[in-house]
């Protein structure tokens, strides 16, 4: 019973994880005024974004491996090294698995804003694809950036 509560705990854990897609936007990021500067892209990159190491895995897997360990054996002494060796065993894991859930696809995208000046957004791979050209929008709010395709420009209508 113990042992399935414990599995459990370390996959809710692990699953809580954030992400930081561009099409998904936190609740403390709204109604907040961004700034807003138009670019145009000069390089799109694939990278890789290393996973996070909270420590969550390698608790949830030090728990995991060392009650599986503990059930190892018939003596005392035996259930006590087998508790041993799979709580570290059950926390290299957990930290490989925790690292692994958390890893991102990403890119590196390099804009020049219309002064000139060049900047480089790393950011999550959302729906939108973008390339090389595209004019763009760099939303800057509470220190993060995002970038998207620039919206088209509508004339005022006279009136």
């Amino acid at each position: 019973m113990l042992k399935n509560f414990l599995i459990i705990a370390s996959v809710v854990a692990l699953s809580a994880c954030a992400t930081s897609n561009p099409d998904v936007i936190q609740y403390r990021d709204t109604q907040r005024m961004a700034v807003i500067q138009d670019a145009t892209i000069l390089s799109v990159r694939p990278v890789t974004v290393d996973g996070s190491q909270s420590g969550a895995g390698v608790v949830a897997g030090g728990l995991v491996g060392s009650v599986a360990g503990g059930g190892v054996g018939g003596n005392w002494r035996d259930r006590q090294a087998g508790s041993v060796i799979g709580m570290i065993a059950g926390a290299v894991i957990g930290n490989a698995v925790e690292r692994s859930a958390t890893r991102q696809e990403a890119y590196e995208i390099v804009v020049q804003l219309r002064n000139g000046e060049r900047r480089s957004v790393i950011q999550a791979r959302g729906e939108e694809s973008l390339a090389q050209g595209d004019a763009v929008i760099l939303t800057t709010s509470g220190g993060r950036t995002r970038v998207s395709r620039a919206p088209a420009v509508v004339a005022p209508a006279k009136g």
